[in-house]
């Protein structure tokens, strides 16, 4: 049985369906992420540089596991449009085990 905690869901956005495509197939064709989803036509109001910003973007959903994350999140902040892209990654509480040993099997080990 697959230990559960090994795996996270990290989330970024990116401006548009361009870049937020060019960053999954990164992702996943370098073993960093087993899949992306990439959701287009999220709305983000938030405040940047002291100033209320609302904008369209694509909010990504990336399936990895636990020893990738530090190469994962240099990727996107190495490749990312942003000058400080959103990075944030939640532990996998529950899941099929089939579903964990797919993420295993396609996101190799460091």
């Amino acid at each position: 049985m697959q230990n559960q905690e090994e795996y996270l869901l990290t989330i970024t956005t990116c401006p548009d369906e361009k870049s937020s495509k060019a960053l999954a197939k990164k992702l996943v064709e370098n073993k960093l992420a087993a899949c992306v989803n990439v959701l287009p036509g999220v709305t983000s109001i938030y405040e940047w540089k002291e100033e209320m910003q609302v904008g369209s973007e694509c909010i990504l959903f990336v399936k990895t596991h636990k020893s990738r994350y530090p190469e994962l999140q240099k990727m996107i902040g190495d490749s990312h449009p942003y000058e400080l892209p959103e990075v944030i990654a939640v532990p996998i509480s529950e899941a099929l085990p089939e579903y964990l040993s797919w993420i295993s099997n396609v996101v190799e080990a460091p």
